[in-house]
This record gives C-alpha cells, structure tokens and sequence, in this order.
C-alpha cells in the first residue's frame, strides 16, 4: 500500500478479515487540500461492487420463486430491450448478471461519454441521470454479440436487472439492498446513495486526472450517484465489504443452489452470477469483485469459504499500478513477480489472475 502511495496516489485504504481476526490501515492521505491522513475505516464509492450486491437480491428472489433466472427480459419489462437488433424476448435474467446477454454497454456511447465521461464529467456532474437514458445510449447501437454466445462486460445488465428487481418487488432497488443485504449484516458504513452527490461522514476525497484532458488533478468527492445507479453507485467501507463477501461465500445470504449459481462461471470467462474468480501466483482461489469509477479505485474478494477476505481502496482514478501486489501479498505472502510458484490452470475452468483483473478492473 505505501509503494501505491510511493507511486502518486494520494491514499489506499485496507481491510483484511481471517476468521475472527482482523488487520485494518491506510497510507497516505485522504485531503490533499488539508494533508489529513487516509484511515483505514474511510468510506469511498465502490462502483461495480455494486454489481455483486444486485446479483445477491436477484438470486434471493429466484430462491424465493419470484422470479427465474432463465425468464426473459421481455417478461418482466415489455418493450424495453429494443433497437439496432437489441431484442429483450431472446435475452434471460441469468445472461445480462454473467453478461453473456450482449447487451451494448452504454458508456461506449459516445454522446453518453461526452456528456457524463471524461472531459464532459465536471460539467455534468451533478445531473440526475435516469436510467433510461443508459438504456436508450445502449440501444443506439447494435449487440455486441447474439445473447449467450460471448462473455462481455456491459453495464447496461445491470441496469436493466435492477428495474427487473423493482417490478418484481414493486420496490427500489436500494430498499431491497438496504432490507435484505446491508441490515442483517450489520453493514454500518455502506450507503445507498439514490441521487444524492453527498459523501457521509468519514469518508476519503475522491481525485481525478480522468476527468481532465489535459490530466490536471481534481477533486470529484461530491458527485451525483445516479449515474452510475445500479451498476455501481453504492458507499462502502473495506470493512463493510469484508464482512459482505465473508458472509455471502458463508451461505449467509442465499441458499446453497442459489450460492452454486452465483459460482458458476459464464463459458470462456471468470464471471459467475456478480461475482468473477481470480487466482494468485501462488495458486489461491478468491471471489470478489472490482469497481472503478472517476476518483476511486477499489477491489474486495474472498476465499471460497468466505474465511479469508480483503478489501481496499485507492482514492484516485489515474493508475491501477500496484493494486495486483496488494492482492498478492495478501493472499500469497508475496508480491507478484517476487518468485511467485506456479499456478497451473484448470482443465475446464479459464484462469484469471490478479494481475489481469487488477490491471482491467
């Protein structure tokens, strides 16, 4: 973590839970207008950890007989998945969470990307942006690829799996995390933000050079988070998401058919339901997730009993550099490339390692 700092950004926040034995620091700052140090319970946005939130709901309700994981997009929002070859009657609940759907990603958009992305962000951003508006950017272009014949990441599924929560629960998406997810875990620093463009208290500043052309460094703490919405607007803390992901392996949260489901990977990816398996150099096995946004940088995973789980944060956007030795020297005792022992892969299952995600998230 200070080789990160070492390496130009400000401050990285860590959590580390073993069974019942806990690690917790930070290095750097957390202000740099003010030089206050970074602490290691500092809440942050966690942008696509978000995802693997969802996907839990999702999977409670199927366990709950509420909806299918194989129902279609068209059952449950008539109309919506249309355009440019888009058709939601041949796309399922479980291809847009393995985003097999082929759903476009609407940040690709390129009017999307100058509104809100890059040099467009600190003009806009404290609009409320609905969710249709990522959906019509999607359907403005053609799939990526017919539904369940490739692996491809798209924020646009869970935007649409998220209203498809709200229309079988007749609730929002963030009461349905809040009540099923974050109370009985006791997940006191996690927030669901709505369209608020607040931090809580105890939060880090969040810095950008993404959001300027000509790489100047900003502070974008304050944002409005509806727009990343369900695919990645949520407030944690490492803490929290340790104890999320600890809990989730745990069987604490979804039956053991639905917790089967989560695991199992989409063909020719590392990505199960909301959740993508990465190995170490040393061999270790951990599920979790990625989230990057404009101003933070973060990763939370776990080993597949839930007994060891790691979380951090980077409160900067410009350089995942060091984030795979982090990980590496928590679960192998070493950094990658510090004589790290082989790491066969599976027969069957693709192999990602911590360097890849680390170095894509």
């Amino acid at each position: 973590m200070d080789a990160i700092v070492r390496g130009g950004i400000p401050g990285v926040s860590g959590h580390a839970r073993t069974g019942d034995e806990v690690w917790k620091a930070a290095s750097g700052v957390g202000d740099l207008a003010t030089g206050a140090p970074r602490r290691a319970d500092d809440r942050f946005r966690v942008a696509s950890i978000t995802k693997t939130f969802v996907a839990t709901v999702m999977l409670q309700l199927e366990s709950e007989r509420r909806l299918g994981l194989d129902d279609t997009v068209e059952k449950w929002l008539p109309g919506v998945v249309r355009g440019h070859g888009h058709d939601g009657r041949a796309i399922t609940v479980r291809q847009l969470l393995n985003h097999t759907s082929g759903v476009f990603d609407f940040i690709n958009d390129p009017a999307y990307e100058r509104t809100y992305l890059h040099a467009g962000f600190l003009e806009h951003r404290y609009d409320t942006r609905p969710p249709q508006v990522a959906i019509d950017a999607a359907m403005a272009h053609p799939p990526t690829s017919a539904p369940g014949t490739a692996h491809a990441y798209s924020n646009t599924n869970y935007v649409l799996a998220a209203l498809i929560l709200e229309k079988v629960t007749g609730r929002s998406y963030e009461h349905e995390v809040r009540e099923r997810v974050i109370k009985p875990l006791g997940l006191r620093s996690t927030v669901m933000p709505g369209n608020s463009s607040l931090m809580p208290k105890r939060s880090t500043k969040a810095y950008s050079k993404l959001a300027d052309p000509a790489g100047r460094t900003h502070d974008v703490t304050t944002q409005n988070a509806s727009q990343t919405w369900a695919e990645g607007d949520m407030i944690s803390s490492a803490g929290d998401l340790t104890r999320f992901y600890s809990a989730l392996m745990r069987g604490k949260l979804l039956p053991p058919q639905q917790l089967k489901a989560m695991k199992t990977l989409a063909p020719g990816s590392n990505y199960g339901l909301g959740i993508e398996q990465l190995t170490a150099s040393c061999g270790a096995k951990v599920w979790g997730h990625g989230g990057g946004w404009i101003g933070s940088l973060s990763y939370a995973v776990t080993t597949e009993d839930g007994g060891h789980a790691f979380a951090f944060n980077l409160n900067g956007d410009w350089s995942s550099a060091g984030m795979a030795e982090v990980m590496e020297a928590e679960f192998c005792g070493t950094a990658a490339g510090e004589n790290p022992p082989p790491s066969p892969p599976s027969a069957n299952t693709p192999t990602t390692t911590l360097r890849d995600a680390a170095g894509t998230g």
